[in-house]
């Protein structure tokens, strides 16, 4: 049995060390001008970099060219880095005294394995620090004009993966229906249609708009905007490239009245 957590304040100045030798970085979702100031200053003082697979080219022509950069990503068609191997190069180099930059689409700590990677360093007593990224829930829908919570018909939202089951019967479907909120499924295109058909069965209107933003907030960007009962069509009418959202929720309705000049395509500058 785990110790029940200590009643302590911690600040920020008790977890710093003199000299960090593993960041484990948010790239954020794809357009290279949402990366935070911090994750950029992070890529260009690295030593090395691993990065995912979901980190977009615009971000990778960012590297700098002196440091040596390594994709440890996994892929959906079954290339993969596996996790041990990408922990045995974060201490392999962080030993080495380099500075790591391990990247990652979106968010470290959303679907990114990074609390995993962070518990790895801590047992191995190698100083890192967490830098978060906008999420591809955040960032893509946003992209798309859809607010992920309106206080008329979302007061929430939730974000699910669809990868890491089995199968879709593991998710919990009707706890999902009765919370009523916006719902996010990441990693979860190829089973589009299962989840469209467990949504329903479980309650939720056959009518309750989807949409599917495939490779949010790139110059690729598409999205294809519909309801639960003709997903499983459109899904055969359409290809969506990876990597892919799916929302799903009356705050999709809302994409057609705001008007989203996309943000890539202008300087707020």
């Amino acid at each position: 049995m785990q110790n029940p957590p200590k009643n302590n304040i911690v600040t920020s100045n008790d977890n710093q060390h003199d000299t960090v030798l593993v960041s484990l970085v948010g790239a954020g979702p794809g357009d290279p001008e949402l990366l935070t100031v911090k994750a950029l200053n992070c890529i260009l003082n690295a030593d090395i970099i691993l990065y995912d697979f979901l980190v977009s080219p615009e971000i990778i022509d960012l590297f700098p060219k002196q440091s040596h950069a390594i994709a440890v990503g996994k892929r959906c068609n079954g290339q993969a880095t596996s996790q041990q191997t990408i922990n045995e190069l974060l201490l392999k180099y962080a030993r080495k005294g380099k500075r790591v930059c391990r990247l990652k689409g979106g968010d470290p700590f959303i679907f990114g394995r990074g609390g995993e990677e962070a518990l790895f360093l801590e047992q191995h007593n190698i100083q890192y620090v967490i830098i978060p990224g906008i999420t591809a829930a955040m960032g893509c829908c946003s992209y798309s004009g859809i607010p992920l919570t309106h206080r008329q018909v979302s007061r929430g939202f939730t974000a699910i993966t669809a990868h890491s089951q089995k199968d879709t019967h593991q998710i919990n479907w009707q706890a999902l229906v009765e919370l009523q909120h916006s719902l996010v499924f990441y990693m979860g295109l190829n089973r589009a249609e299962q989840i469209a058909i467990q949504l329903m069965l479980h309650g939720m209107p056959a009518s309750t708009p989807v949409a599917i933003i495939s490779q949010g907030t790139t110059p690729s960007q598409s999205q294809l905007i519909t309801s639960l009962a003709q997903l499983p069509e459109q899904l055969t009418k359409h290809t969506l490239p990876s990597p892919a959202l799916i929302v799903v929720g009356d705050v999709i309705t809302y994409h057609h009245q705001i008007h989203n000049t996309l943000l890539r395509d202008i300087k707020c500058y």
